[in-house]
């Protein structure tokens, strides 16, 4: 589809929108510090965003107990892979390209920690064995050397209301993850309420 008035250069969208401020700069740092400790310390949750060499994204959330990705000093970050479905696009993009984004995400904290850098994907077992969740260890553990760091504001999710559970949807109100899979797929024979059952106890029994 052909559109008018498409941006191309970084002059055209410094004409649109400006410069960023002093503090919008000045808050990049090269570390971890304490602030960041802490919300790392304290976050369930993560979006770990790669590429790979010809430009093939991938966005890939990563959730466990708070505090699930380690701070082993304040340049490094340690992050436990743990089981998924095998694709391996995250890990097969940081193989061609160990450039990587995080955004670490606090339920109910509306602000957001954001930090780039370089991976190395490590299986030594003194550090596999310190990331082990209830003494079993994660296969692969990714390790970021940090580069960038800065806290994002909150305006997103204060437009999103994402947090206020009065806006939520009625989960009954979309299709089930199975139904979506059998028509993604294609699997014309599939029992949706039992594929659905198979899903349900694979994520029971299969988390770490």
């Amino acid at each position: 589809m052909a559109y008018k008035n498409v941006i191309t250069t970084e002059e055209e969208l410094r004409n649109i929108f400006g410069f960023p401020g002093d503090r919008a700069v000045g808050k990049e740092i090269d570390y971890i510090d304490e602030h960041c400790r802490t919300i790392i310390r304290n976050s369930p949750f993560m979006i770990l965003s790669t590429s790979s060499m010809d430009g093939k994204c991938d966005a890939s959330p990563k959730g466990d107990f708070p505090g699930f990705v380690r701070v082993l000093d304040d340049k490094t970050l340690a992050v436990p892979d743990l089981p998924g479905n095998n694709r391996l696009d995250t890990l097969c993009n940081m193989i061609e390209n160990p450039n990587v984004g995080l955004i670490f995400l606090i339920p109910g904290m509306n602000e957001t920690l954001r930090v780039n850098g370089r991976v190395s994907l490590v299986q030594d077992p003194s550090l596999l064995s310190d990331l082990a969740f209830k003494g079993k260890p994660p296969k692969l553990a990714i390790v970021v050397e940090v580069e960038q760091v800065y806290t994002h504001c909150a305006k997103a999710f204060v437009r999103s209301h994402l947090w206020e559970n009065d806006t939520w949807i009625d989960r009954d109100g979309l299709p089930s993850f199975a139904q979506m899979l059998k028509d993604h797929i294609g699997m014309d024979q599939c029992d949706v309420v039992e594929f659905q059952n198979t899903i349900n106890e694979n994520l029971s029994g299969n988390l770490h």
